[in-house]
């Protein structure tokens, strides 16, 4: 399992192709996902899932969103992308932060919790032998995407988990070194 920790890396979105997993497959990923700590069992978290047509069809509301908010028209090029933007993989997962007002339960303990959910979703899929990318883009801050979602008041978007094969092996990056960032701790004089 370290080894598997230590080799994980993102695929990404354009350079994922079907199969996605299979329905089987996909509630083993999210059984998995949602085993994190979760402070009084509050949830704050849930999933919004784009597969097939739906791909697509979100990608009108995109398009719309995108020539709504853009200060300037968007080509025509750029509405293409946008219309074409979830079709980059076979499955495309929205991850929803849901915080709930509790006391004696912080909404950052909360907001956690559901990154959590997303580092579980990627390595679950990664594990079935998915590439997986957690992207945000422009769409996690659209009020018009956020509308079309039909998310509460209290609920944003923490990402969008793009999951597929690969098509081909990514090559690793940098990753932090840990003398610049790992410092033990010492009482102050």
């Amino acid at each position: 399992m370290l080894n598997f920790l230590l080799t994980r890396r993102s695929v990404k979105a354009a350079q994922m192709r079907a199969p996605g997993p299979s329905p089987e497959e996909l509630k083993q990923i999210l059984t998995a996902a949602v085993r994190v700590p979760d402070h009084k069992k509050l949830t704050p978290w849930r999933f919004i899932l784009f597969e097939g047509d739906a791909r697509a069809q979100f990608g009108d509301v995109l398009a719309h969103a995108c020539m709504s908010e853009e200060a300037m028209q968007p080509s025509s090029v750029r509405l293409q992308t946008e219309r074409e933007r979830f079709l980059r993989a076979p499955l495309v997962v929205a991850l929803i932060s849901a915080p709930v007002s509790k006391p004696g339960v912080p909404e950052m303990e909360q907001i956690l919790s559901c990154g959590a959910v997303g580092q579980n979703l990627c390595l679950a899929a990664n594990a079935l032998g998915y590439g997986t990318n957690w992207l945000t883009e422009w769409l996690a801050q659209s009020s018009a995407v956020v509308q079309a979602l039909g998310l509460g008041e209290h609920e944003r978007v923490a990402g969008f988990i793009y999951i597929g094969t690969p098509a081909a092996r990514q090559d690793d990056r940098d990753r932090p070194d840990l003398a610049r960032i790992v410092t033990p701790w010492q009482p102050q004089s």
